[in-house]
């Protein structure tokens, strides 16, 4: 390829904006970060896509111009990183566009991820790949998390038995063993519970550094409750998303009793991080390093939450290994672009389920 010059789009299931992170690969093919944006969703788009997780009236029409919407907002972004970085569009290869997840049904054989690729390729001139997870699952994977193939080659250490778990409204782990071997799946909810019950609450779009949570304390028996979701006791692989884990979830263990809210803020972050321990303790017995990303990354209380439940194992983030918690995801689907565009498989069959390796994404051509 003439150029080396990748942009990776990531909008996640915390609905707060698309990361943007322009990406070039060294000799050694593996990513080197040139310039990041952010562009935020305003609160109309934000309670559109919302909407969209469950059925709605003349929801057809409703998605196809939301993702129209998202395509120009995804464009935006685009351009400006270009603009910032000085860089004609001409000059990159590809973008690998992840999309907006509005519904994840693996156990029906389907994904949705909107935002009108054509038009986005369309709008910036730059070949666009998106729809990542179909193939997986049409070979009779999850089709998620896609990000463990990518911490593989980032983040494996030959001596060191390392775990990566990115906290975005979902929480998802990947085990790194020093031998090679990996596997990795989401193990529930990261933010999504909490961002939803401090918008009900305080009108924010999240806690920031857990300083509301921290003003409660841990409910016992609606954490016990929570936990007993079968979703947390069964075996990877699994993924799951806002079509499980959403207010009416929630709503269900609420029901019986009347809580303080900052109480059931509290006792959240506990979910959060007992469920991400529990995984761990359970199917990354031997484990040296446990590295955070993702915005509850950021999260003080929920990291202490999650190091007292570690013990001895240190928790660092991801910039301890020189790159940013805010933008692993958007670098990861620039790699995921580059290897569509260069024909190798990027799921691991040990991670989703899939029956072997695939290459993933639809190609837009520019």
């Amino acid at each position: 390829m003439a150029s080396q010059l990748f942009i990776g789009l990531m909008s996640g299931t915390s609905l707060d904006g698309v990361d943007v992170a322009l990406v070039t690969f060294n000799h050694l093919q593996h990513p080197q970060l040139l310039k990041t944006h952010f562009v935020a969703y305003s609160p109309t788009l934000r309670a559109q896509i919302l909407a969209l997780q469950h059925p709605t009236d003349n929801e057809l029409e409703t998605t196809a111009l939301i993702g129209n919407t998202l395509a120009r907002l995804y464009a935006t972004a685009v351009n400006e990183l270009l603009s910032a970085a000085k860089i004609d569009a001409k000059s990159v290869t590809a973008i690998g566009c992840h999309g907006q997840t509005i519904r994840h049904r693996p156990e029906l054989g389907f994904t949705m991820q909107i935002g009108n690729a054509a038009l986005l390729s369309e709008l910036t001139g730059i070949t666009v790949i998106s729809d990542f997870r179909s193939r997986d699952i049409a070979a009779g994977g999850q089709g998620a998390p896609l990000v463990p193939a990518f911490h593989q080659d980032v983040f494996a250490h030959k001596k060191h038995n390392r775990a990566i778990i990115n906290i975005g409204g979902i929480a998802n782990i990947t085990y790194l063993s020093s031998s090679g071997a990996i596997f990795g799946f989401d193990s529930g909810p990261g933010n999504m519970l909490l961002d939803a019950w401090i918008k009900q609450h305080l009108g924010l779009d999240y806690d920031a550094d857990g300083q509301w949570s921290s003003t409660g304390r841990i409910i016992e028996p609606l954490l016990d409750a929570m936990l007993s979701e079968p979703y947390f006791s069964a075996p990877p692989p699994k993924s799951t998303g806002r079509d499980l884990f959403n207010d009416a979830w929630l709503n269900h263990w609420l029901t019986t009793q009347q809580y303080a809210p900052n109480d059931v803020a509290r006792t959240l972050v506990a979910l959060s991080a007992l469920s991400i321990a529990n995984a761990i303790n359970q199917y990354c017995r031997e484990i040296d390093e446990i590295y955070l990303c993702g915005g509850g990354a950021k999260n003080k209380l929920l990291a202490s939450d999650l190091q007292s439940l570690m013990g001895q194992v240190r928790l660092e983030s991801t910039d301890k290994l020189g790159m940013g918690v805010d933008w692993v995801e958007a670098i990861a689907f620039a790699w995921l672009a580059k290897k569509c565009l260069s024909q190798e498989s990027a799921n691991l069959p040990e991670v989703t389920g899939a029956k072997g390796l695939r290459i993933l994404g639809a190609i837009y051509q520019a």
